[in-house]
């Protein structure tokens, strides 16, 4: 059996649900070992968080910059191989950056970086470092949303007519009206969080299952941007027109501001013969719907799925699968690229998903700032 692969993390510590959500997933197909990191920004908590983790804190740093330094001086064999980046937005770019020009292969959560010049920076030393580069869109690693993707790439829906993509949470409603506690929150502060809170943050999400399951590209976008109070330097809700060719059309919806919504990602994909939905918080369904033939009901696990979604499949048919899978899929996707196995291309997302995302949070930006105004994405 090959070796495990050495993992460090950085950010994640604490009660940190992202924190969480990678460590199980990074363990879920016996891949990966966490050797080292840097888990909080405090050394005491760091190593206190290391230890109720039980990963051993003779590799637990200070701070990234000693990280780097001290893993450079270990043997190849020894050292850190793939680090996890799950720190605020604004760390996301010196971070990468930093480990792809030491060598080592990078899991990024998103957005990728806090501008499209920094993306396409960090393309670039992608290039150099010939390393691995994966940015965690988790929702790509459910089963049944990469069943939609090879469908859909086989021609079951035919020609794409529109795209239909949402996501809706809740969570900041409890905190806008507050003007303290709206000054508080780092997802608020462009300084931290980049030029976008809502869309940065879950829209870019709905706009890249676009671009999985579809394997189209937005070409343009119109944006209209709310941000509740004017003293609200960042979008809390937005509505988003895109045009993927001329006669394929769609909408984006997304906010943190629909009272009593979890995490409502759901897209609907309308083609020539058939459209399918499928929805996060019910994911193991994908329902194809049809003009002339019944609804049908696809579900993880059966004979009738493909390679790729059945790959990402861990147990027998009626047996739910959630989020840490679908992370734990994209972690497995980048075992395999790490060893240099083969590997499908829809198992995990890359820096172009990153230098995409950026590109249409910027575009967004830009719609909403020229009067909601038609920008053409690069």
């Amino acid at each position: 059996m090959a070796k495990k692969i050495r993992l460090g993390i950085l950010g994640g510590g604490g009660d940190s649900l992202i924190g969480i959500l990678h460590r199980v997933a990074s363990q879920i197909n016996d891949n990966y070992e966490i050797v080292g990191g840097v888990f909080n920004a405090n050394f005491e908590e760091n190593i206190a968080f290391a230890k109720q983790i039980d990963v051993p804190t003779n590799r637990i740093y200070k701070d990234f910059d000693t990280l780097i330094e001290e893993e450079m001086k270990l043997p190849e064999s020894e050292r850190i191989q793939v680090c996890s980046i799950l720190t605020p937005n604004f760390l996301h770019f010196p971070m990468a950056k930093k480990l792809l020009d030491n060598g080592f292969h990078v899991i990024c959560e998103k957005p990728m970086t806090t501008s499209l010049e920094e993306a396409k920076i960090l393309q670039e030393a992608h290039k150099k470092a010939g390393t691995v580069f994966a940015l965690t869109h988790t929702y790509t690693g459910y089963p049944m949303v990469r069943e939609m993707r090879e469908r859909i790439k086989a021609g079951e829906l035919g020609k794409v007519h529109k795209v239909d993509a949402q996501y809706y949470q809740g969570w900041i409603n409890t905190i806008i009206h507050d003007k303290a506690k709206r000054s508080s929150v780092w997802r608020l502060d462009p300084e931290k969080a980049g030029i976008s809170s809502c869309m940065g943050d879950i829209g870019v999400h709905a706009f890249n299952m676009i671009e999985y399951t579809t394997g189209l590209q937005v070409k343009s976008l119109l944006c209209d941007f709310n941000y509740l109070y004017e003293d609200n330097k960042m979008d809390v809700d937005g509505t988003v027109l895109i045009r993927l060719g001329d006669h394929v059309k769609g909408v984006i919806r997304s906010s943190q501001v629909a009272t009593g919504e979890e995490n409502g990602l759901a897209i609907t994909i309308y083609g020539e013969k058939a459209a399918f939905k499928w929805e996060q918080e019910n994911p193991n369904y994908v329902y194809k719907l049809s003009d002339t033939e019944p609804l049908q009901v696809l579900k993880p696990g059966h004979a009738y799925n493909s390679k790729l979604s059945l790959d990402g499949t861990k147990l027998p048919p009626g047996h739910p699968e959630g989020i840490f899978d679908s992370m734990a899929n994209i972690y497995k996707g980048v075992a395999k690229a790490i060893r240099g196995e083969n590997y499908n291309s829809g198992e995990f997302p890359t820096m172009l998903d990153g230098v995409r995302g950026m590109n249409f949070i910027e575009s967004t930006v830009a719609s909403h700032k020229n009067g909601n105004t038609w920008v053409k994405m690069e």
